[in-house]
């Protein structure tokens, strides 16, 4: 990629792609959480405990590690094997979002990503900017109206649409704002040929989407998925 749309600095054993802007001013130990001190705070909401809002006046990122689950998580928590620099998977995440980006897609703008190798392995660190004034769909399931489930639909299938595999769309990586919806956490994410890979992955995504709806609430939201389904389903798109 061009110099125009990433900056590479290798730096204290750290390689890291960094938007043009923030470039001048980037420092390694922006991906260390101790390192803001009390300017992280903990996402209390979703994931694996790996992520942290972080106030750099007058700008909000958030500080996601990559982390592993279930069995091998437990042996190996931050580390991954590398296979050289085009499979790291931070790397693919940052490449990702700005290409969502320009497709237009409402996901947040990256900041800065870094890997770092240690003999085979290496561990990996993203952040993001902060979407301001929103909250996880697993948060306000309940709360929100027949046309806002059927935004929410029209926006995930706004990006099936465009062949926007996301591994794990779950409620919590779906952001509720007054106006807008945003999809957030794109590793292990791909854009996919429409013709070259089975439609069966857009179902199995949507699937997803409702196993982890029905694990914060149960049946309590089986009202509300049906104006997902039918906001999904609006498009003439296949």
């Amino acid at each position: 990629m061009g110099s125009d749309t990433e900056v590479r600095i290798e730096r204290d054993g750290v390689k890291a792609l960094v938007m043009p802007e923030w470039a001048a001013q980037f420092d390694p130990g922006w991906f260390d959480p101790d390192f803001w001190g009390e300017r992280a705070v903990p996402v209390s909401s979703g994931g694996r405990g790996s992520a942290w809002f972080v106030e750099r006046s007058p700008e909000h990122w958030v500080l996601r590690q990559y982390l592993r689950g279930g069995l091998v998580g437990k042996l190996e928590r931050d580390r991954y094997l590398y296979a050289g620099e085009a499979r790291v998977r931070s790397f693919a995440e940052f490449r990702l979002l700005r290409q969502l980006r320009i497709m237009g897609l409402p996901v947040p703008k990256p900041v800065a990503v870094m890997y770092q190798r240690r003999g085979l392995l290496y561990s990996s660190t993203i952040i993001v900017e902060r979407l301001k004034g929103v909250c996880p769909l697993g948060d306000v399931a309940l709360a929100l109206n027949e046309n806002r489930w059927r935004e929410i639909g029209q926006v995930v299938r706004q990006f099936h649409d465009g062949g926007v595999y996301h591994a794990d769309l779950n409620c919590f990586n779906i952001l509720i704002g007054e106006t807008s919806i945003h999809l957030i956490d794109f590793d292990k994410g791909e854009l996919r040929s429409q013709t070259s890979y089975r439609i069966s992955w857009k179902s199995n995504t949507v699937d997803r989407l409702k196993r982890s709806l029905n694990k914060a609430y149960g049946e309590e939201v089986e009202r509300q998925w049906q104006f997902f389904l039918e906001g999904y389903n609006v498009s003439t798109n296949v």
